[in-house]
């Protein structure tokens, strides 16, 4: 089942300089509107995992449409999706960290000549790292959505295992007979696994065709996933176990829309921080939502967002 209304506009692929690759890297980018058209700031939105790639937010391509007209930007980052992978660096926590993700996000904003205005959306891991840019208070920045985005690892772990206890027990037993034995890989595992995901991920049955494709890419290589988080979504054993951004937030200067959903994996707790810390942020809640919003409350979560963006 695809869901999707918009029609692409442009789809390339950008040369990607990543330090410490040691070969010539792509970022592949779809564009959903013309990014110079009609004095819109282009939306660039990215995706979480980390690990998966950007097929679960092409929701968002809906801003592109009357009555926002909104141009939107979509790219794999490095090591997902249909952008380069490097298996080759599996494991290699000094090389899968927030500056590559940094450094891709300008190089994609500089090929596109859009560094001087841009917004950006970022979903899960992606409003992390859309949290992290903004830090540095870029001059092009103009307006920040964090959706359903951790402000701290160890809020994220909490929230995860809190809602776990409210799974079925049989569930619980069959998570906890996994973890136990190491047995992240086995049918009872990933059974109770979907069962965590269709509760607090996204709620959604069937599940869209464009979640799913996200969730085969960690299948296809599962090198970034495992490499900064690791078999378990309870136990962070990657390169961000100990990431959190609490008590920098007062840096941001950008307007700044968080959201999560009453379901979401990403529990008030978790995204409290940004609302409490960034300087006149703004915080809705969607109450039928779990983790992905932009596709369970899909018409209205557009509306609160393109208003956000054009206000």
């Amino acid at each position: 089942m695809s869901s999707l209304k918009a029609t692409l506009t442009r789809e390339l692929d950008i040369p990607f300089d990543a330090p410490g690759a040691d070969k010539p890297c792509l970022t592949h980018v779809k564009v959903f509107g013309e990014l110079t058209a009609g004095g819109k700031t282009p939306l660039v939105a990215l995706h979480g995992g980390p690990g998966v790639s950007m097929d679960y937010i092409l929701s968002l391509s809906d801003l592109s449409l009357p009555p926002f007209s909104i141009p939107v930007v979509f790219y794999d980052q490095i090591g997902n999706g249909h952008s380069t992978h490097l298996p080759e660096k599996r494991g290699d926590a000094s090389f899968w960290t927030d500056a590559l993700f940094l450094a891709e996000l300008d190089n994609v904003l500089k090929y596109l000549n859009i560094q001087d205005d841009y917004a950006l959306w970022g979903s899960s891991w992606g409003g992390m790292l859309a949290a992290r840019h903004a830090l540095s208070q870029p001059k092009g920045l103009k307006k920040l959505v964090l959706a359903s985005a951790p402000s701290s690892i160890a809020r994220w772990l909490a929230s995860a295992n809190a809602l776990r206890r409210t799974l079925p027990p049989d569930v619980q037993a069959a998570l906890d007979a996994g973890e136990e034995s190491r047995g992240y890989g086995s049918k009872e595992y990933q059974a109770a696994m979907d069962v965590f995901f269709s509760s607090f991920g996204c709620r959604l049955k069937p599940l869209p065709e464009e979640v799913k494709e996200s969730g085969r890419w960690v299948g296809r290589d599962d090198t970034v996933w495992m490499t900064m988080n690791g078999p378990s979504e309870f136990v962070n054993t990657g390169t961000l176990n100990e990431w959190s951004i609490i008590g920098e937030l007062h840096a941001i200067t950008t307007p700044t829309l968080v959201t999560n959903g009453a379901y979401d994996e990403a529990q008030d707790d978790v995204v409290r921080p940004f609302v409490d810390e960034i300087p006149g942020a703004t915080w809705v809640k969607f109450e039928n939502s779990a983790h992905m919003a932009h596709f369970e409350e899909r018409e209205r979560y557009m509306q609160v967002i393109g208003e956000f963006l054009l206000k």
